[in-house]
């Protein structure tokens, strides 16, 4: 989001290499060859080589389990663009042909940038009169969704009654707002379910997670708590419940103030279930993406630290990307196969508005 407040330095997390299942594996027979040398494992006739073996195998199952969890490797930056014209990607949503819609947040455009790095302009939202919008005191726009035909849908935020949900045609052209939401709100991370027909919309300054028929009109707030509450906490003051995603019979938010993933069941009639506290310390979590739609690792965009970082479903973490990378405030995560797409907005101090491609990897196995 376009934060008013610089990043505060904080204690950084280690960037962990990756593990290798090989390693694991030569380390295993080590610790065998040095049991033998040392008297504790006898040697044993060729006869008796399935005892020696199934020893082995005991061995090697004391060993640490080989995850199967991704890894990032080969960040590029596939594109720059122009803090001056306001070019911060805000957001992210995938084309078929694995080109990127973007947000850009203060230019108040929408943009389709190819993996090539060439960018075209989708649509721009209208201007606002005296806008009014919490935190920021100006128009912009905000989350994305792409459906399968085509169409775009973003949150606007502008602190007037033209806040609320816009769809742009497939292949750019007019908006055309179909939800209101409160003008004293921020509508921030943005999700479709495509099961029950409807959008839910993540409001970092009411603390509040809104669900609007995907036709439009009335919001309804669908779940809201102390745990999605915006907080005094730098270097993001009153922004609470941020990123959105629908994902195996929940939706998944992010608070930006309290560092946390949270999980929100939908339950049979569609209403929300108690919330649930997935992973805690993510200082200045923005938005996120599944790695696959079968598990529960994410990555996840630290904006405050240029960073982004793996969340296990244990609630664990590793930084698996840094500013050294090319990051620079990133703002949300997408994945599509084994390409992870991450947009950094560059609000703070950091000097590079981008688009950064890397390759997400199965960890090899023991």
């Amino acid at each position: 989001m376009p934060w008013a407040t610089r990043a505060i330095p904080r204690p950084r997390l280690r960037r962990a290499p990756p593990a290798h299942g090989h390693g694991r594996l030569a380390a295993a027979r080590r610790r065998f060859r040095l049991l033998r040398k040392v008297g504790h494992m006898p040697r044993v006739p060729r006869s008796a080589g399935v005892t020696a073996a199934a020893l082995a195998l005991g061995l090697l199952a004391t060993a640490p389990a080989v995850s199967d969890e991704p890894a990032v490797s080969a960040p590029r930056v596939v594109a720059h663009f122009d803090l001056a014209k306001g070019q911060s990607p805000e957001n992210i949503a995938l084309e078929p042909d694995g080109s990127a819609d973007l947000t850009f947040s203060t230019a108040r455009q929408v943009v389709n940038v190819t993996r090539q790095g060439r960018t075209r302009l989708l649509a721009t939202l209208p201007a606002v009169t005296n806008p009014q919008t919490p935190v920021v005191g100006r128009a912009v726009v905000l989350g994305i969704v792409r459906v399968q035909d085509g169409t775009l849908y973003v949150n606007y935020a502008t602190g007037t009654r033209a806040t609320g949900i816009w769809r742009i045609p497939s292949g750019g052209g007019k908006p055309r707002q179909i939800a209101q939401l409160p003008p004293n709100g921020f509508p921030n991370g943005l999700a479709l379910d495509e099961r029950r027909g409807v959008f839910y919309v993540a409001d970092s300054v009411l603390g509040t997670v809104w669900r609007v028929p995907r036709s439009g009109g009335k919001p309804t707030a669908w779940a809201e708590g102390a745990l999605l509450q915006p907080l005094n906490a730098p270097p993001a003051a009153r922004v609470g419940v941020n990123g959105l995603k629908v994902h195996r019979d929940a939706v998944w938010v992010s608070n930006t103030n309290a560092g946390t993933l949270l999980r929100i069941p939908v339950r049979a009639s569609g209403c929300a279930g108690a919330i649930e506290t997935r992973a805690t310390g993510l200082f200045a979590i923005d938005d996120f993406a599944f790695l696959d739609r079968h598990r529960d690792t994410v990555l996840a965009a630290l904006i405050g630290g240029s960073e982004i970082a793996q969340v296990r479903p244990d609630g664990t973490r590793r930084i698996v990307l840094t500013r050294q990378d090319g990051l620079s405030n990133p703002s949300s995560v997408a994945v599509r196969g084994r390409t992870a797409y991450v947009p950094s907005a560059a609000y703070f101090k950091q000097p590079d508005p981008n688009l950064l491609l890397a390759r997400v990897h199965q960890r090899d196995r023991g």
